[in-house]
């Protein structure tokens, strides 16, 4: 028998979650949006599975995981619980295997043999690509024109292309056209899913036509940090 992720959750960490979701609701209701239009996926890396079971017992449906040794640990934990996986991290290609055994979905795919080794160890995997609009070293995310052929490219080796993920640039004002510029290119490409915004930044997301929003600080506080794999 399943055990409740109420009755399995601390109750303070559960009131406290359920208050910081009815406040990121309320963001996105001031920005414009339906609250029950806008997916909210709870970022849980470095926090615990207390934390997890906090945000399903909130009603959040959807968790997200940047790291697969926690994706793998979390998911097991929580094994009959009712909740759809996202991993948010780079993808290695040698983990590639175990994200696909743990998510139920890739987001962050910007490179062609990413594509490739999807489709080849898991076909119709669901994913989406990360378009980067900043340029900057280190910053995870194809261009736009490589964006826009990845999405091509994993539609024809038989992939489901759910939408496009971005993360904002730190400036407010190149954060709005990055945003802009998603949205245009997912109605582009006929996708359904536009994942941006995130704790910081999901007014501005919202007021863009984000279809979900990634929380994390929003949810639960400062995170501490955790070695990375």
């Amino acid at each position: 028998m399943t055990t409740s992720p109420v009755s399995s959750a601390d109750a303070d960490l559960f009131a406290r979650v359920a208050a910081n979701l009815a406040g990121i609701n309320e963001r996105i209701s001031a920005a414009g949006r339906d609250s029950a239009g806008v997916r909210v996926v709870a970022v849980t890396k470095t926090f615990g599975p207390e934390a997890a079971r906090a945000a399903l017992a909130a009603g959040i449906g959807a968790l997200g995981e940047n790291y697969v040794d926690e994706l793998e640990q979390k998911r097991a934990v929580l094994a009959g619980l009712h909740v759809r996986w996202h991993y948010l991290g780079h993808l290695q290609t040698n983990k590639i295997a175990r994200v696909l055994k743990n998510a139920d979905l890739i987001c962050g795919v910007s490179r062609a043999r990413e594509v490739e080794k999807i489709a080849a160890l898991k076909p119709g995997a669901s994913i989406y690509v990360q378009v980067d609009f900043t340029g900057a070293a280190g910053r995870n995310g194809a261009t736009p024109s490589v964006a826009r052929e990845l999405v091509r490219h994993g539609l024809a080796s038989g992939l489901d292309v759910r939408g496009l993920m971005t993360v904002a640039p730190v400036d407010s004002g190149d954060a709005a056209r990055a945003f802009a510029r998603t949205r245009e290119m997912v109605d582009e490409l006929a996708l359904v899913e536009c994942s941006m915004g995130m704790s910081d930044d999901l007014e501005l997301a919202c007021e863009h036509g984000t279809s979900e929003v990634r929380v994390g600080r929003a949810l639960f506080g400062s995170r501490v940090s955790a070695p990375r794999a």
